[in-house]
């Protein structure tokens, strides 16, 4: 195997994955991945040369004759070539799977009679299958017997990218999903609706949306809406009636109370009619024009474009900073769904039996003693469930900066893809000339000094013990003009654009502070990934997107489908 030969070379020249990686010029932590077997590089691949070169340094400055790079080069690469199964595409399908199905490895463990500390190094990509076929076969039973519902089969066909009707018996479904495991190809053919949610992200503009729907101008009636003390809905149509006489009952009351909504009740049926879909969207801004803050509880057992594409819809509530998403773990709406809606005017509570919405029931009250009860109840759903993403906005840029701080003092390897350079790497002589350049306001420069100085101590902690890479785009001055590129602090009203020879400048204290500080690494993208966000990936524990502009906001990502879809995206790298 590729990572025993590693390790008898690193025994046999008396390295340490410290010391051999200074001689590879790697991070320390991308030797230990080579080193356990996680990763392994290709043949031929930059990695691999740096990994020979690493031997052959380290053998030379150890005094030892006998190790060439030449030989190194060829005897590892022959054992890469060798091992064709690959095991990084296994693991990331096997996170994918067990993430979207919410798989309680324990269990797992017990009916495939594994380990469940063996199981459960192979998702974190600490150990292969000694025997990958049996294994891939073994999971595609587990998830046939355990996972075989029609809804389960939607999901598992929409990640496979077939048609459902191919997943009909059990050994059609285990051998799609055994194919699918084993064959790496599939990985790159699949769409990626993470990288669609991104780009969706990065090319919107709040103020042009609020001027596209005229939210401006929306004017909120002083009327209240009457309807009597309760009402029940059955039926979709009339569902759709009862959730915009909840919305109007909530815009046009007196009352400034938050919202709470959740369901994980069918919602196609209902998203397919256009004129219900705008009325809704409408009494969802009248709420938020009037200012009331929205506890929402979304339901993400679904397949994962649909959840994706969901959050896409929200980017524009998301970005107002009056919402605060939420998830609650595991399946709960196998046999019942549930529905409710609560403010400070009205509740609405629905349910229905998975599969049949349209034999579901609403109720609409606003009898006193009931609202208290939905309320509470509304309450303690909150109390179980868990932050989807934390957002902020300027007005909690302390929040932020407490939260960034504190993460600096916690282990795990970083990966930032960067739209621009990254502001730590600014000197203060630098930061001074740059904006003396462009008479920045004393507040405004101050904000942008603190700012740098506060990423800079961040960095350089997590630099104490793990490492950073710095994903950036190397441009030449063709590539600039073309594309230039700003200045981003974490929040303020606008960004200020480089000239190229500010950019060059920048560029070169980047790479210096890159040989200042050995754990951390620069890598020159191809092209922007993106424009308007910035993506901070700490490894297995969160993804920060930061939006530079219109306006800037930062969400702070924890779920381990969305965290794992964002840590796994490949962007070009030169």
């Amino acid at each position: 195997m590729f990572c025993k030969r590693l390790n008898e070379y690193m025994d046999m020249l008396g390295c340490s994955g410290k010391e051999f990686a200074e001689y590879s010029g790697m991070s320390e932590a991308t030797v230990s991945r080579y080193k356990s077997g996680a990763r392994e590089p290709k043949a031929n691949s930059d990695d691999m040369k740096k990994l020979c070169r690493g031997i052959y340094a380290a053998a030379s400055a150890k005094g030892i004759d006998t190790v060439s790079y030449e030989n190194v080069l060829r005897e590892l690469n022959a054992l890469a070539a060798a091992e064709k199964f690959d095991f990084d595409s296994l693991r990331k399908k096997f996170c994918m799977l067990c993430n979207v199905f919410s798989v309680n490895l324990a269990d797992m463990s017990q009916k495939l009679k594994y380990d469940s500390s063996y199981v459960s190094r192979i998702r974190n990509g600490k150990r292969k299958p000694s025997n990958p076929q049996k294994f891939v076969l073994d999971v595609a039973g587990y998830f046939c017997r355990c996972y075989g519902s029609d809804n389960d089969k939607k999901i598992l066909a929409e990640i496979l990218d077939i048609d459902q009707s191919r997943l009909k018996t059990r050994d059609d479904y285990i051998s799609e999903l055994t194919r699918w495991l084993g064959d790496s190809k599939t990985a790159k053919r699949q769409k990626n609706p993470a990288k669609k949610f991104l780009a969706a992200l990065d090319s919107f503009d709040l103020n042009e949306y609020i001027k596209a729907i005229r939210f401006d101008e929306l004017k909120v009636p002083s009327l209240p809406f009457q309807f009597p003390t309760t009402k029940s809905y059955f039926g979709v149509e009339e569902m759709k009636d009862g959730e915009l006489d909840f919305l109007k009952a909530t815009a046009l009351s007196k009352s400034k109370n938050s919202v709470f909504m959740f369901s994980d009740m069918q919602m196609d049926d209902m998203a397919e009619d256009a004129d219900f879909s705008k009325k809704y969207m409408f009494g969802l801004a009248a709420m938020l024009k009037k200012g009331l803050h929205l506890n929402v509880v979304h339901n993400l057992n679904r397949p994962f474009n649909e959840l994706m594409l969901g959050l896409e819809c929200w980017i524009p509530l998301y970005m107002t900073g009056q919402i605060s998403p939420y998830y609650l773990k595991g399946e709960h709406n196998r046999i019942f769904c549930h529905f409710l809606n609560v403010s400070g005017a009205a509740a609405l509570s629905g349910e229905c039996i998975s599969g049949f919405h349209a034999k579901g029931k609403y109720y609409l009250t606003k009898n006193r003693e009931e609202l208290a009860y939905y309320r509470e109840r509304s309450s303690l759903i909150l109390k179980k469930a868990h932050s989807l993403m934390d957002i902020y906005r300027e007005d909690k840029a302390a929040e932020l900066c407490a939260f960034m701080l504190a993460d600096s003092h916690t282990d795990g390897a970083r990966r930032n893809i960067l739209s621009s350079l990254p502001i730590y790497t600014a000197t203060d002589g630098f930061l001074t000339k740059f904006l003396s350049a462009r008479n920045v306001a004393d507040d405004e420069r101050r904000k942008i000094f603190d700012d740098a100085a506060m990423r800079r101590e961040q960095v350089l902690e997590i630099l104490k013990n793990n490492s950073v890479s710095d994903e950036i785009p190397y441009l030449d001055e063709d590539g600039f003009n073309e594309h230039p590129l700003s200045l981003l602090p974490m929040f303020g009203d606008r960004s200020y654009k480089y000239t190229y020879e500010e950019y060059a400048e920048h560029l070169r204290l980047t790479e210096e502070f890159a040989r200042e500080n050995r754990h951390y690494s620069v890598l020159a993208t191809r092209e922007n990934a993106f424009v308007n966000i910035q993506i901070s990936i700490h490894e297995n524990e969160h993804v920060v997107i930061s939006k530079n502009n219109a306006p800037a906001i930062h969400f702070v990502l924890r779920h381990p489908i969305l965290r794992d879809a964002i840590e796994h995206l490949e962007f070009p790298v030169v």
